[in-house]
């Protein structure tokens, strides 16, 4: 374990939430609340991997904070360990049936925390790698469509709440079809990779997100950027790709180029993500039938 991951301690004994951080304080970064109702607080503002939790507390007892945090889509994704002095096996079965991850019994034995959580941090961490693996294109280390699905929509929403434009790029590799006959797959997938790496050198501001979508096509979101902003960095991509000057066609000395559409929207309730997408890919469309190489707003 290392201090990269941090624990919410829930307990409204001190000398409680004390022992487990002195137990737990050089693996883990410790956060700690003192009652139920000030654990979900903590939880939604700080988003700890972990959450040790007492069972018998005044006014909102373990049982009932979890619930609390189970039903928040914030919250209840995060792994509870139930600690407690009962030690009868009904309260046990009513914290794993709520969804607890796992339950220790008190008194509080140092090697016993200390092994649960770094199991528990330990799964933590194999989900993420999975996770992450599962999102990713493995060609291009690019974000694959199914994580530009789920950021298109949490950032359509943020940016909702926010009141702030999103613009979205749709890009698309020209002639690829035909360097892919002409050379050979292993050398268009060369390309794609060149090609993805101006795009992730390009797009790493804030929260943006460049994905690959399909085929040669690749799609980059910008949250809280204008759309002159959004033209700017397309065309300094395709400046790039077009200055690597990888030969298309030696014949006709064509090199591989890229072409885009461009979009964007302060998106408000009425509107739909998908009719932003609509618009870029419309204004790709457009830039490839009026000579590629260059970039298209919709």
């Amino acid at each position: 374990m290392s201090n990269s991951f941090s624990v919410l301690v829930i307990d409204d004994e001190m000398i409680n939430l004390q022992i487990i951080s002195d137990i737990l304080c050089d693996e883990v970064d410790i956060i700690m609340a003192k009652s139920g109702e000030q654990g979900v607080r903590k939880a939604l503002e700080f988003s700890p991997d972990l959450i040790l939790l007492d069972v018998i507390m005044p006014d909102m007892d373990g049982f009932e904070t979890m619930k609390k945090l189970s039903q928040d889509a914030r919250t209840c994704d995060i792994p509870v360990i139930f600690i407690t002095a009962l030690n009868d096996i009904d309260n046990e079965e009513k914290g794993l049936l709520l969804g607890a991850s796992d339950y220790i019994q008190k008194p509080i034995h140092a090697s016993i925390i200390k092994a649960r959580v770094a199991l528990h941090l330990k799964l933590i961490n194999q989900h993420r790698i999975l996770e992450r693996l599962s999102t990713i294109d493995p060609l291009t280390s690019l974000a694959n469509r199914r994580k530009y699905e789920e950021t298109i929509r949490s950032e359509w929403t943020l940016m909702e709440e926010l009141n702030q434009t999103l613009s979205l790029a749709v890009i698309d590799i020209d002639n690829f079809k035909q360097y892919n006959d002409l050379y050979g797959h292993a050398a268009g997938d060369i390309v794609l990779q060149r090609v993805a790496t101006v795009l992730a050198n390009n797009f790493i501001k804030n929260r943006d997100l460049v994905a690959r979508y399909g085929g040669e096509e690749f799609v980059a979101i910008m949250p809280n950027t204008l759309k002159e902003e959004a033209l700017y960095r397309i065309n300094k991509c395709i400046s790039e790709v077009q200055d690597m000057a990888i030969a298309c066609n030696k014949k006709d000395k064509n090199i591989v180029t890229i072409s885009a559409g461009v979009a964007s929207i302060a998106p408000t309730r009425d509107d739909r993500f998908e009719d932003l997408f609509a618009a870029a890919d419309k204004a790709l469309y457009m830039a490839k039938t009026s000579g590629k190489n260059q970039v298209k707003c919709g």
